[in-house]
C-alpha cells in the first residue's frame, strides 16, 4: 500500500483544558505508524491512499479501487466512558456516489490482531452513512451483551453531495442520552433505552387477560334499515336475443346451435348494505399490561468498559471516499473547535465547486459560438467528396 505523508498530526491521549482527548487523527506526518491495514478478505481488500479530493486541500484516507472491501484500524490507550459524556466525531467526503456501500466507522475494544479486523470483529459502536440503491440511512448501532442493535427508526442519509466534506458527531451521555449531528444539523436526540432494543420491554401483555365474549371491536356495521331492492338480483350475463344462427350452420356437423351470451346491462353486482357507526363499539381490545419478568433495568446501559480502537470496515461498489478528522473526547470545547475547522474546509470546497461551475457556464456560450461559426466545428474538416480513408483513419484502423 503506497501512501503519502503530510504534516500536522495530533497524537492520542493529549490533555485538554476541560477534558481529555482519547483519540485524534488528522492523517498528518507519521500516521502510518498508528494504522494497520486489514487482510481479513485477502485479495478482495482494496488499497488506501492520502488525498484531498477534487475541491479540497485537507488530505484524508481515501479508498482507491471499485468493488472492494476496505479495512484499516488504529489503536489508542484503553479507556471507559462510564461516568462521562463522550463525543465521537469524524468527517467523510464522497468524491463519487458510492452506489452501494458504507462510509461509516467502527469504534470498539482493544483488538489483539488488527490484520484480522473486519465484519466478524466485535465493536461497541458503528456510526455513519450507508447506502445500497434506494435503501440509504445513517447507521448508528450499539452493541450490548455481545449483540449489535440497530436504531428502531432510521437516521436520515446526508451523504448525497459529492466533493464536500461532511462531519458526523455522536454524543453519548452518562444518563443514556444520545445526540447525532450531521454537519450543522441535529438529526436526532433521544434515549438509548427507548430507541434501541437493548433491553426487553418493561411491560408485556398479560397472558391471563382474555377478551370478553360481548366485546364489540367492529367500528362500523351494516345499516339494518337498508334493504336490498327487489329488482337487484340480475344475472351477470344474458342470452343475446339479437344473435342469429349462421346460414351455413350444419347441425349434423356443428351440433345444435345456441345463441351466445352477453353482459347484462341491468347487472348490479353483489348487494351490500350501507355502513353506519356501530353503537356498541368499544374500541380495539388490548390485554392488560403486566411487568415483564425478563426486564432488568441497567443504569450503565451506555457504558463500555473498554474503548481501544477506531477503524474503517466497509464494502464499496464505487471508491473515492475520504475519511478524516477522527476525534474521541469528553471535552465539549474540543468538539466545537473541530466543528469550526470543518466549516472552513466545507466552505472552501463549496467555493471551489461554485468557481468551477461558473467557469463552465461562462465557457458554454463560447463553445456554442464556435460551432455556429464553423471554424472549429469538426464537421467542417471532413472532405465530403472523398470517401477514401485518410492517413489518420489508417492509424485508427
Amino acid at each position: 500500500m503506497k501512501m503519502k505523508k503530510v504534516a500536522a498530526a495530533t497524537l492520542l491521549g493529549a490533555a485538554a483544558v476541560n477534558g481529555e482527548v482519547f483519540f485524534e487523527e488528522k492523517f498528518g506526518e507519521g500516521w502510518e505508524d498508528k494504522w494497520v491495514v486489514s487482510k481479513w478478505k485477502g485479495a478482495e481488500m482494496g488499497d488506501f491512499d492520502l488525498a484531498a479530493g477534487k475541491y479540497g486541500e485537507d488530505k484524508g484516507l481515501m479508498t482507491k479501487q471499485n468493488a472492494k472491501f476496505y479495512g484499516i484500524s488504529a489503536k489508542y490507550p484503553s479507556f471507559t466512558n462510564k461516568g462521562k459524556t463522550t463525543y465521537f466525531q469524524y468527517s467523510v467526503k464522497y468524491e463519487n456516489d458510492v452506489e452501494c456501500g458504507g462510509g461509516y466507522v467502527k469504534i470498539g475494544a482493544t483488538m489483539e490482531d488488527q490484520e484480522k479486523f473486519g465484519d466478524p470483529t466485535e465493536y461497541n459502536i458503528m456510526f455513519g452513512p450507508d447506502k445500497c440503491g434506494a435503501t440509504k440511512r445513517t447507521h448508528l448501532i450499539f452493541s450490548y451483551k455481545g449483540k449489535n442493535h440497530l436504531k428502531r427508526t432510521d437516521l436520515p442519509y446526508k451523504q448525497d453531495t459529492m466533493g464536500e466534506t461532511q462531519l458526523y458527531t455522536l454524543t453519548l451521555t452518562d444518563a443514556g442520552k444520545v445526540k447525532v449531528e450531521i454537519g450543522d444539523e441535529k438529526v436526532y436526540e433521544g434515549e438509548l433505552e427507548k430507541d434501541w432494543p437493548l433491553l426487553p420491554a418493561k411491560e408485556i401483555d398479560d397472558p391471563e387477560d382474555k377478551k370478553p365474549d360481548d366485546w364489540i371491536d367492529e367500528a362500523m356495521m351494516d345499516d339494518p334499515a337498508d334493504k336490498k331492492p327487489e329488482d337487484w338480483d340480475q344475472a351477470e350475463e344474458i342470452v343475446d336475443a339479437d344473435a342469429k344462427q349462421p346460414e351455413d350452420w350444419d347441425a349434423d356437423e356443428d351440433g345444435e346451435w345456441e345463441p351466445p351470451m352477453k353482459k347484462n346491462p341491468d347487472f348490479k353486482g353483489e348487494w351490500k348494505a350501507k355502513k353506519i357507526m356501530n353503537p356498541g363499539y368499544k374500541g380495539v381490545w388490548k390485554p392488560k399490561q403486566i411487568p415483564n419478568p425478563e426486564y432488568e433495568a441497567d443504569d450503565a446501559l451506555y457504558a463500555y468498559k473498554d474503548f481501544g480502537f477506531m477503524g474503517v470496515d466497509v464494502w464499496q461498489v464505487k471508491a473515492g471516499t475520504i475519511f478524516d478528522n477522527m476525534l474521541i473526547t469528553d471535552d465539549e470545547e474540543k468538539v466545537k473547535e473541530a466543528k469550526e475547522e470543518w466549516k472552513k474546509v466545507r466552505d472552501a470546497e463549496k467555493a471551489k465547486k461554485k468557481e468551477e461551475a461558473d467557469k463552465k457556464s461562462a465557457e458554454a456560450p463560447k463553445e456554442e459560438a464556435k460551432d455556429e461559426d464553423g471554424d472549429d466545428d469538426d464537421m467542417d474538416d471532413v472532405d465530403t467528396e472523398d470517401d477514401s480513408p485518410s492517413d489518420d483513419d489508417d492509424e485508427d484502423l
